[in-house]
């Protein structure tokens, strides 16, 4: 079953402006078959998967390139950094083609891509890539725009497919993986994943001699998303040490699987955290690992709001990373307890989204954003993603937004 992306007409207008195009995310997420729309232009294409490539990219990088001439998508580059002396010295004898030379995957964000990043630049632009949008798998790929809370004119636009709550929280359920949602086996494909995730890109490049503890680490992750990180936790619940705990919270940012999203900076607030939240970046890998079976388990679970939170972060940052774009993404928190959910900052304004389980948010909620007033920063139009049907006016300057219609 193929589905349209987003990101490809991102990846059609950027290719005809540099030479080198990477893209990072999860493995099975769908970069290369998005990557594989490009090759009617006579690309080849190799994988670093395979051990015969990769021995010869890593030991003989110059005859790597001679075999597989550009223009050519590589998968997995993360495997031999070795080649990218020779992919700088291409692009700089042909800076002015009109099409990318060289169409790059990775899975794993190493120290040394990030280097060749900044060796490449002018050359080469890095895009990252998450797994199916809401609106890829309603087939409305092309619909999807840089997430800002509406403005009061887009109060009557008028819901495709209003989703119910059995229905929302089964998607967040499924997750975002094409396979999972093309074909059934769920529980089989995820278990899967993580067993090759775990021998193969982590045993690739990390000295892990424990893989079980490695594993309850990453359950110890999944059920604390949304919420703030806690490494003395995450570090009890595995049985390791906490220096160990971040170093593998490192891998898992590295490898694409959870973010870390921060406090917003402030001098004027004096009493606000400074501990940064951690999210999963698939809410169907995120309950799979946390033991949850069912949809109707998912919803009554302790979960339940830390999981719909998830699924709110990880559509904003599709809505951005797909169409080729970063944005200063923040949350609120005071010592009081007062939160805000995220904050967009953008044009020089603060956006406040707090997300909510509820048809109908209340007034206290509402009232919230009021606290965003001690940042002395301007203010644009909050937003209340929540269950309703419809965009719902709730004062001048706040909104009840779908939850499922972000973007």
């Amino acid at each position: 079953m193929f589905i349209n992306r987003t990101l490809q007409s991102t990846i059609e207008r950027v290719s005809k402006i540099f030479q080198v195009i990477l893209l990072s995310g999860m493995r099975q997420i769908g970069k290369n078959t998005l990557f594989e729309l490009l090759e009617g232009d006579g690309r080849t294409y190799v994988s670093l998967d395979n051990l015969e490539a990769r021995a010869l990219a890593q030991s003989k990088p110059e005859l790597f390139i001679q075999r597989y001439r550009p223009p050519v998508m590589i998968a997995e580059i993360q495997y031999a950094p070795e080649l990218f002396t020779y992919i700088k010295n291409y692009a700089d004898k042909d800076k002015y083609r009109q099409k990318a030379l060289f169409l790059l995957t990775s899975s794993l964000k190493t120290k040394q891509l990030q280097h060749i990043q900044e060796g490449l630049a002018g050359r080469m632009v890095t895009l990252a890539m998450l797994g199916l949008s809401f609106k890829e798998i309603a087939n409305r790929a092309e619909e999807v725009q840089p997430y800002r809370p509406s403005s009061t004119e887009l109060l009557e636009k008028k819901m495709v497919l209003p989703l119910q709550l059995y229905d929302l929280y089964r998607l967040i359920f499924n997750g975002s993986f094409p396979q999972v949602i093309a074909i059934k086996g769920r529980k089989e494909f995820y278990n899967a994943y993580l067993q090759s995730y775990i021998e193969r890109d982590v045993r690739d490049f990390y000295d892990i001699s424990n893989k079980i503890k490695f594993y309850n680490f990453i359950r110890a992750v999944a059920v604390r998303t949304g919420n703030l990180l806690n490494y003395s936790e995450l570090s009890r619940d595995a049985d390791i040490d906490l220096r160990t705990a971040k170093t593998w919270l490192t891998i898992l940012e590295r490898s694409g699987m959870v973010k870390l999203l921060y406090p917003y900076p402030s001098d004027n607030a004096k009493r606000m955290v400074k501990t940064p939240k951690l999210y999963f970046l698939d809410t169907g890998l995120c309950a799979h690992l946390a033991g949850i079976d069912t949809v109707q388990m998912l919803e009554a679970s302790y979960l339940t709001h830390s999981i719909l939170k998830t699924y709110a972060f990880c559509e904003i940052l599709k809505s951005y990373w797909h169409n080729g774009l970063e944005r200063n993404l923040y949350f609120y928190r005071d010592n009081d307890q007062k939160e805000i959910d995220f904050l967009i900052e953008t044009g020089g304004k603060l956006y406040p989204i707090d997300v909510k389980k509820t048809v109908v948010p209340t007034q206290n909620e509402i009232n919230n954003f009021k606290i965003l007033k001690k940042l002395q920063k301007p203010i644009g139009q909050g937003a209340i993603l929540c269950l309703t049907s419809e965009y719902v006016s709730l004062s001048e300057d706040v909104n009840a937004e779908p939850i499922w219609d972000i973007a």
